[in-house]
């Protein structure tokens, strides 16, 4: 298993920010450094637990942001990191930008959709 990390612009109410992204297929959300989302001024909007790859519980509060990465752009829910919580880049930021994580190549690229037909 190789290591990705992706560079993006996150924008709230009182600005941007550049974040170096761990690409995390295994990770649900996208997760923003504590001075991250402070500094573009995300404020929490609910919390929710989560259970990390040890076991551990923990529960964070929850948000969303623009997101920029060079492949797209859109509005994502971002969980808001605690001191020591480094930046992910989860599934559901990439499905909304329409992305998807090839481990081959290490790369994002567009999904690909199809569309269900009527019967």
């Amino acid at each position: 298993m190789g290591i990705t990390y992706i560079n993006g612009k996150v924008s709230g109410p009182s600005g941007e920010a550049i974040a170096k992204f761990l690409v995390d297929s295994g990770a649900r959300y996208t997760l923003l450094p504590n001075a991250t989302w402070k500094k573009i001024g995300l404020q929490p909007k609910r919390s929710m637990r989560f259970v990390l790859a040890d076991g551990t519980e923990v529960e964070r509060n929850i948000s969303e942001c623009l997101i920029k990465l060079p492949q797209g752009e859109g509005h994502t829910p971002v969980i808001l990191g605690e001191e020591k919580d480094a930046a992910l880049l989860g599934v559901v930021t990439l499905e909304e930008l329409g992305l998807v994580f090839n481990p081959f190549e290490r790369s994002l690229q567009p999904a690909q959709m199809t569309l269900m037909s009527a019967m």
